[in-house]
């Protein structure tokens, strides 16, 4: 595909003050706290290049993107999330331990018009997590139309240190991914964009006082990996990873950050008032089989930013505020990890590309476990409370960042060599290197990566979780796997039959509540349709002693199925909304 000129990424955003006339203000996202959270998924547009037609967009109760959510740990949330694209969808909570019921994985499937309610409680540590769609086959599309989230979570241990948190100040979320615009400035479907965003914002700077700064960095993109360093070189500290704080902020002048990995950073600016820097991605120096290090020429990955170093955001130094944190702290936390001596099994996974496979063509689809990905295929059934060893060896030449639902890790080795401190905390996402010593059609000697995870919680047969390259292009076709959490004491084989069960009231107007014949069935999900088969609400695992909430249907006629726990056989009875 041919490139056009990347006159956009040098054009000022008309909706925005420009800091300057070369540059423009970097968007920060809306804020919500607390425990009930109501995310409008929406087709939409954004004059994201300054002149000439706006871009059409999707957006969680916005236009771009979506709000920041704060949650604390210990919080049992509820998410009220509706569905307003004309596609269907989903929403996939990024780095957090909870229900496969509830992920948002390819089966949570939210059609057009349907809100579908998930809830658990918030057991993660603080940390900087998010949300994104993870449909089968669509996750490039919806991802690249700008559907996603922070999620920030605090705790005490967090909260009891010295660290910037004023959000939009001191404490700044930085979504980095790259768009590729036509002559008509919409978004086209490529693997790499020729202009960067931050936080949707071409060409972004931002004023922050004379201080420390925290940034919490999200790699959002498609594909590209970010060598993230300052223009004059500067030290900073990596404070958190993935899945929480490392023991003691880590020193560095450059880091890579992959596809779907998180970091926050503290950056010290005390003294420089009135000065200036730019937090960049020395891409120059990934090497070739890295994503964002290569330099195609044509086709379909060429582009504009390929082995490049480029801004990610110009930084204005003004004054400090008051109670400004001005010194970076010695020690953060003690992280117990866990013990390779508990580990019930080694699991061994392979990323290979298609070659040789049957049904794939040609060697440009990467696979793991050298099968493309089927949903009604569980890969593994692992017993709850298993701690578990996965090992996987990559004899592509290219790198992939791999991620796991459910659980976070710990990084073992890579390479037969222990991480560092950077990387040696909890994670989600792992960078899987290439084979070295090869070519771009593989050979040479695979790399082995090895991590550590525990799975202590939410058994369930039905639902599984997911694992695969985070890389958006390469889940897409295929490159994913998919597991189950087994309980060996749950009671099987058990006789299906309907559940008994009544609503009341029945006409009803703001709530309907489910009344069991016997109250030692559990309700496993519930699911309102209305008479043209319509699916308006979804709820995982509903709390029946809060009766359903249904003050958002139009007044009529309604089925509810209930899907029981112990043998998943589904139940129907209609009702009238008034």
């Amino acid at each position: 595909m041919f490139k056009k000129i990347i006159a956009a990424a040098f054009i000022s955003i008309a909706t925005y003050l420009p800091v300057s006339a070369q540059y423009n203000t970097l968007w920060i996202p809306d804020t919500l706290s607390g425990t009930t959270f109501n995310l409008n998924i929406k087709d939409t547009f954004r004059q994201i290049v300054a002149t000439g037609q706006q871009t059409i967009t999707g957006g969680i109760n916005g236009n771009f993107w979506g709000p920041t959510l704060f949650i604390n740990k210990g919080d049992t949330v509820h998410m009220h999330v509706k569905n307003n694209l004309n596609d269907s969808t989903t929403i996939h909570w990024h780095g957090m331990h909870l229900p496969a019921v509830m992920d948002g994985g390819p089966h949570q499937v939210i059609p057009p018009g349907t809100t579908w309610q998930p809830y658990w409680k918030m057991t993660n540590n603080a940390a900087t997590y998010w949300y994104h769609p993870h449909l089968h086959e669509m996750t490039e599309e919806h991802i690249t139309k700008g559907i996603g989230g922070f999620m920030i979570v605090r705790d005490a241990v967090e909260s009891a240190l010295a660290l910037p948190r004023t959000y939009g100040v001191d404490d700044i979320p930085l979504a980095l991914t790259d768009r590729d615009f036509s002559t008509t400035n919409q978004f086209q479907v490529v693997p790499y964009g020729d202009s960067m965003l931050t936080n949707g914002t071409l060409r972004a700077a931002y004023n922050v006082p004379a201080q420390v700064l925290r940034f919490r960095v999200l790699n959002g993109a498609i594909e590209r990996s970010y060598n993230l360093g300052f223009s004059d070189g500067r030290t900073f500290y990596i404070i958190t990873s993935d899945g929480g704080l490392l023991n003691a902020p880590v020193a560095v002048t450059k880091y890579i950050l992959h596809a779907g990995e998180r970091v926050e950073i503290l950056v010290n600016c005390v003294g420089q008032s009135g000065t200036t820097v730019d937090f960049k991605a020395y891409n120059s120096l990934l090497g070739g089989f890295v994503a964002g290090g290569e330099s195609f020429p044509n086709g379909p990955f060429a582009n504009f930013l390929g082995h490049k170093d480029f801004n990610l955001l110009h930084l204005n130094i003004g004054a400090q505020t008051s109670n400004a944190i001005t010194a970076i702290p010695t020690t953060l936390t003690t992280n117990t990890l866990l013990n390779t001596a508990n580990a019930n099994i080694t699991r061994k996974l392979t990323m290979t590309d298609s070659t040789g496979v049957p049904g794939i063509l040609g060697p440009n689809a990467f696979i793991i476990n050298h099968k493309l990905f089927n949903i009604n295929y569980n890969e593994y059934q692992v017993p709850l409370n298993n701690t578990e060893i996965w090992e996987i060896t990559n004899s592509t030449a290219f790198g992939h960042p791999f991620h796991i639902h459910d659980v976070e890790f710990n990084i073992l080795s890579v390479n037969g060599v222990a991480p560092d401190a950077a990387q040696a905390g909890w994670k989600d996402v792992v960078f899987c290197p290439g084979a070295t010593g090869g070519g771009p059609g593989g050979g040479g000697t695979p790399s082995v990566v090895k991590f550590i995870a525990k799975f202590d919680d939410y058994a369930d047969a039905l639902h599984p979780f997911m694992f695969h390259c985070h890389i958006s292009l390469h889940e897409d076709e295929g490159m994913m796997g998919q597991f189950v959490v087994t309980n060996p004491d749950a009671i099987t084989n058990i006789t299906k039959q309907e559940i008994p069960f009544t609503l009341y009231p029945n006409p009803a107007n703001n709530k309907l509540f489910v009344s069991l014949a016997d109250n030692s069935n559990e309700v496993y999900y519930i699911t309102i349709t209305d008479m043209l088969g319509r699916t308006k609400l979804m709820l995982p695992k509903p709390e029946l002693q809060n009766g359903i909430d249904i003050s958002a249907l139009a007044n009529g006629t309604y089925l509810l199925q209930l899907i029981d726990t112990k043998t998943k056989t589904i139940s129907a009875k209609q009702f009238v909304k008034k």
